[in-house]
C-alpha cells in the first residue's frame, strides 16, 4: 500500500556527565583532579534518498530515539558520543513541526536536515580547580538532547491524469492499454 504521510516521534540522545576524579600515582599522591568530559548525545537527522518512493518504512515504527554520550572517566579520558539515528525519506518529503509550521523541504537527493540535536556533555572536574580550590569534588551533568514531534508529507506530481463521470469506461480504457 502506498503511503505519503507519516507522523514521527523523535529524541535526540542526552550529553554524557562530567567525570569526577583523582590523579593518584604512587610518586604522585596529590596528583589533583583528572576527570574527563562527557560524550555528546547523538542527532536525529532526516536524509533524502532518491531510491525511496514511499513513507511505509514509518509505519510500523514512529518512535526513534539517538544513543547517549558516555561520562568521562579518569586520566582525562573523554565519553564516547552517542549513536545517531538517520531517517532515510523519499526526495520531495516535507516535515512539518507540531503547529503546522514548515521545517524543511527535502526536495533534491541527498538533502540533510537535523530533526532533534544531541545534547552536550557535562565538564569534568579538571575544569573547575582554581588557585583557591585545587580538589573539586563536582562536575557538570551531562544537557538533555531535544525532541520534536514531526508529520512527514511527501508531495505527489502526477504525469498524467484520467477524470471523468461514474460508469463512464476510464478503468475499461486503461485495461486496453
Amino acid at each position: 500500500m502506498f503511503h505519503d504521510r507519516a507522523r514521527i516521534d523523535v529524541s535526540a540522545g542526552r550529553g554524557g556527565d562530567g567525570g569526577l576524579s583523582f590523579r593518584r600515582e604512587k610518586h604522585v599522591p596529590k596528583g589533583g583532579p583528572d576527570g574527563g568530559d562527557g560524550g555528546r548525545g547523538g542527532d536525529v537527522v532526516l536524509a533524502a534518498d532518491e531510491r525511496l518512493r514511499d513513507l511505509s518504512s514509518f509505519r510500523a515504527k514512529t518512535r526513534f530515539r539517538a544513543g547517549r554520550g558516555e561520562p568521562g572517566r579518569g586520566a582525562r579520558k573523554h565519553g564516547a558520543d552517542g549513536a545517531g539515528v538517520e531517517l532515510r525519506v523519499p526526495v520531495g518529503t516535507q516535515a512539518f513541526g507540531p503547529e503546522g509550521e514548515l521545517i524543511a523541504d527535502l526536495d533534491r537527493p541527498d538533502a540533510r536536515i537535523v530533526l532533534a540535536r544531541g545534547g552536550a556533555g557535562g565538564r569534568g572536574n579538571q575544569h573547575f580547580a582554581t588557585p583557591v580550590r585545587q580538589t573539586p569534588r563536582f562536575a557538570e551533568v551531562g544537557e538533555p538532547g531535544g525532541h520534536a514531534d514531526v508529520e512527514l508529507r511527501l508531495k505527489l506530481l502526477a504525469d498524467a491524469a484520467m477524470a471523468g463521470l461514474p460508469n463512464a469506461g476510464k478503468s475499461s480504457l486503461l485495461r486496453r492499454l
